[in-house]
């Protein structure tokens, strides 16, 4: 389910009295529904929803107060008690009602009645809830402060499309319900209707039979096409895809993707939970996970949005957050379990090694660059992506807790595991607690220490290999052809129970690994090597999640957005005149104007007060030598690796010539190590358009080249995440 939908239900549980005096009840008297069959009408045009919800509930006393969710826009007409009333059901006793918040200030409008008597033997009820009204948020773009996120809107019925979501509000619900739902959309000629489950043979009919934390509902001007398929399991899946009419020539490359996807998860997950999967065109920027669908903006369906951290990614939260739950008051688990087995995994299990290693590099760069030493939090204790320092440890310090979990237990008892999370929790709710027991069943021992210490316990390793020497064989024969190398290794802080590799490097370029157990803050370790090494390499698979200190990354964009003293450097000229460099400090300007004052960044636009670069801090440079004097300065502190040419540039001795040829390029100050000299140079102005606009996408990496605004080349400098040290003889 969607980060909205999740932050959401999160306000929810910490701000409602309702669910707290219901905590303190009997389970099988807090009251839940179990089915909702709702019938709605969409008018666009007006931004109007007509609808009828008859919801069965159970649980609960007779005469207790109920508070049902339903949006302050709509206006409830009625709800009528029909538990005993047979369809067509004519009439009805209503029930009475009041709308209120229940807590000052916020925008939680509760629908508080008393619960009806329920049948004698299960003590259902059924409520017949008739309401309607506007709803009409226009998309907007973000207000936090990040360069790349999803629209924001809580939800919109118009003209250019309809998206209802539970951040609407927009059917009547209880807090915690697991619901099926079975409902029937009305839409204007020429429109179709998206939500989960099952179409049924009449297309506005649909069916949800997989319990589900909340119903979302788009609309639009769909080109449908469908594929039924079969899986490699035998499993048949309904495959669609409902695109606008621009987009629809796109529709078999997304079919084609998703029955790749699902034939390499089915066998690690189990059967998929549904009986259809779709990916549905979105008329404003998202990439959101539902049961049964994903919902993709026309920006990232154009730019063909198949790769595993993509639509990959939306297809495993189809079993992890769609299929199987997780309270995000008890911590979210689910968002790094899916970039694990997706952004990371695939490549794996596709035998791309290198692709593989990098997401895992990526992984610790993330965390490294956004949270900085101190300012973490425990991994059990992420409940909703905020900014990127929660993206950075609910997403890839998670992902890589469990590929932690995969090399303490190893592949047999992880996946196991893995394949019991769905089969035990379909439909249910799953928490940390549940998930230790089944990585504890499936490995035959205790993993407490490895859950206290990974999860609920805030920061990473800090390992510093400080130094190697060679010494004779300890063993009184001495071993014939081999040697020994002594390894000091030291962790900052509270040391961690580990396991890392090391490398030897031998002569003539071969090299020897091994892996070390580390539990201590000081720990010399004996290793027997082949020969004598030249040197060592701590962890050169990065597979051990650890900090890594800014200075040992490659320079990068991202060193520069999270540097504490930023500076842009534009000429006079350029901050002022409308083209794609004014944009960007105009875009960074305004996006920072939140952020207290000491630490927003600097503008400077005059050409003798950057040319000696002299100010602390990374410096993101606009143009090049001819318009911004800066620029020269940020080239000698590139040295070697790049050059500027009347008619393009050279990176590593590679030349890039033509009037369509940009860079992005970063290289590390020698006067500040962890800071960082960023340019962005373009050929003409034509080449920087699409450049500037997408330029935040491009942080990773030292150097990117572009032509005509497409990514040519790419690659890093100067990366010490994989510290060597030079072996000297005792």
């Amino acid at each position: 389910m969607n980060w909205l939908y999740r932050l959401f239900r999160f306000s929810l549980l910490v701000s409602c009295l309702v669910p707290a005096l219901a905590a303190a009840q009997p389970p099988s008297q807090v009251p839940s529904i179990e089915h909702h069959q709702l019938t709605l009408e969409l008018r666009p045009d007006s931004h109007q929803l007509i609808a009828t919800d008859c919801l069965t509930m159970r649980g609960g006393l007779a005469g207790q107060e109920l508070a049902f969710s339903l949006g302050p826009a709509l206006e409830l007409e009625r709800i009528e008690d029909v538990t005993h009333c047979q369809d067509p059901c004519e009439s009805a006793p209503e029930i009475m009602f009041r709308r209120e918040n229940v807590a000052v200030g916020t925008a939680l409008p509760r629908v508080i009645l008393s619960q009806p008597d329920g049948g004698v033997d299960d003590n259902r009820v059924r409520l017949k809830f008739s309401y309607r009204g506007v709803i009409d948020d226009p998309p907007r773009d973000p207000r936090h402060l990040r360069f790349v996120t999803p629209s924001e809107t809580s939800g919109h019925i118009g003209p250019e499309g309809v998206y209802l979501s539970s951040e609407s509000q927009w059917y009547p619900d209880l807090d915690d319900s697991l619901a099926t739902y079975d409902v029937r959309i009305t839409v204007p000629e020429g429109w179709s209707a998206v939500t989960q489950g099952t179409a049924q043979s009449d297309p506005a009919h649909w069916i949800v039979s997989t319990k589900s934390e909340a119903l979302t509902v788009v609309a639009n001007r769909f080109v449908v096409k469908t594929r039924p398929w079969n899986a490699q399991s035998g499993q048949t899946v309904l495959l669609a895809t409902y695109l606008f009419p621009d987009e629809a020539a796109l529709a078999d490359e997304y079919l084609d993707a998703s029955a790749r996807y699902l034939d390499a998860y089915i066998p690690l997950l189990g059967p998929y939970p549904f009986t259809q999967f779709a990916v549905v065109e979105n008329f404003f920027p998202s990439g959101l996970g539902m049961p049964s669908f994903t919902l993709l903006g026309s920006g990232v369906i154009k730019r063909h949005y198949t790769q595993p951290y993509a639509l990959g990614h939306e297809i495993v939260h189809s079993w992890i957050g769609n299929g199987v739950f997780n309270r995000v008051s008890r911590g979210n688990w689910v968002e790094g379990l899916t970039t694990y087995l997706s952004n990371y995994y695939y490549h794996e299990l596709t035998g791309d090694a290198v692709q593989a290693r990098e997401q895992r590099r990526l992984m610790l760069l993330g965390y490294a660059v956004y949270v900085r030493p101190g300012e973490g939090y425990p991994v059990k204790e992420f409940s909703q992506k905020q900014d990127e320092k929660d993206n950075a440890i609910g997403y890839q310090q998670c992902a890589m807790v469990f590929h932690a979990l995969r090399q303490e237990v190893g592949e047999e008892a992880f996946w196991r595991g893995i394949r019991q999370i769905p089969e035990r929790y379909l439909g249910a709710v799953a928490d940390w607690d549940d998930l230790e027991r089944i990585f504890q069943e499936a490995a035959g021992r205790t993993l407490r220490w490895f859950f206290a210490q990974w999860i609920e316990r805030a920061g990473a390793p800090d390992i510093v290999l400080s130094g190697v020497r060679v010494q004779s064989p300890r063993t009184m024969a001495g071993e014939q052809g081999k040697t020994e190398a002594v390894v000091h290794l030291a962790q900052r802080g509270m040391p961690y129970r580990v396991s890392i590799e090391l490398e030897f490097v031998l002569s003539e370029g071969r090299t020897h690994r091994t892996r070390v157990h580390l539990a201590d803050s000081q720990q010399e370790v004996v290793v027997a090597v082949p020969e004598q090494p030249l040197a060592v390499r701590l962890d050169p698979g990065v597979h051990l999640f650890r900090r890594i200190a800014r200075s040992d990354m490659a320079p990068m964009l991202n060193l520069y957005v999270t540097d504490a003293h930023r500076t842009v450097a534009v000429s006079r000229e350029g901050s002022g005149t409308p083209g794609p460099f004014s944009d960007i400090v105009q875009r960074i300007v305004a996006q920072e104007a939140a952020k207290p004052s000491m630490s927003r960044t600097a503008v400077v636009a005059a050409a003798e007060e950057v040319s000696s670069a002299a100010r602390a801090g990374s410096w993101l440079v606009l143009g090049g030598p001819r318009d911004n004097p800066a620029a020269a300065a940020a080239v000698r502190q590139c040295r070697d690796h790049l050059r500027l040419t009347d008619n393009g540039f050279s990176v590593d001795g590679k030349p890039f010539e033509g009037a369509g040829m940009a860079l992005l390029a970063s290289c590390r100050r020698e006067d500040h190590p962890g800071s960082v000299v960023t340019l962005l140079y373009g050929v003409t102005p034509q080449a920087l358009g699409r450049v500037a606009r997408l330029l935040f996408f491009y942080g990773w990496q030292s150097y990117v080249v572009f032509q005509d605004g497409a990514v040519v080349a790419r690659g890093d400098w100067e990366d010490r995440m994989s510290a060597e040290v030079l072996s000297e003889t005792r």
